[in-house]
């Protein structure tokens, strides 16, 4: 009788982010030195390149990879992320710095939110949106919805004297 294989192989998540980079190898050295990640695999295309990698970010793979198509773009051939990945993280702004010091670029500085996290989001030397946070409060549904409307309210009188 075969073995019994498991649908999600041990370890992974059943949401795994896939991420389109034009310099894989860079691009792990990168999250190394930025959210201290660790190489799981990797594998080159019949140029040498690297086509396939995974990492493990905390408890989470990442898998990217040089190969591009119509449907999965590096996001600096676009001119823009179409996505954000989230990290929370332990310490926040530990990490925001060591990500800075490696060559990220500040989207977002940290600040307090409304919903109960320290929150701020950065851009890779790739393209790839980060938003990087650590729940600091655990905030009730009800005082939620009132301080959304306050930082909405603010925001718009932000902007009405900009």
């Amino acid at each position: 009788m075969a073995k019994q294989v498991k649908p999600i192989p041990e370890g992974y998540h059943t949401v795994t982010p896939y991420l389109a980079v034009q310099d894989g190898a860079q691009a792990i050295d990168f999250y190394k030195r930025a959210f201290g990640a660790k190489e799981v695999m990797r594998s080159a295309g019949p140029d040498g390149k690297l086509s396939h990698a995974e990492i493990k970010i905390g408890d989470s793979i990442i898998m990217l990879g040089g190969m591009t198509s119509a449907e999965l773009r590096a996001p600096q051939s676009l001119g823009a992320s179409t996505v954000s990945i989230f990290l929370y993280l332990d310490n926040v702004d530990a990490t925001f710095q060591q990500a800075l010091s490696a060559g990220a670029k500040v989207t977002q500085p940290l600040a307090d939110m409304f919903w109960g996290d320290r929150y701020g989001r950065l851009t890779d030397p790739f393209g790839h949106s980060w938003s990087l946070a650590q729940h600091i409060e655990d905030v009730a549904p009800a005082e939620m919805e009132k301080r959304a409307k306050e930082a909405m309210a603010q925001q718009q009188q932000q902007r009405a004297h900009a």
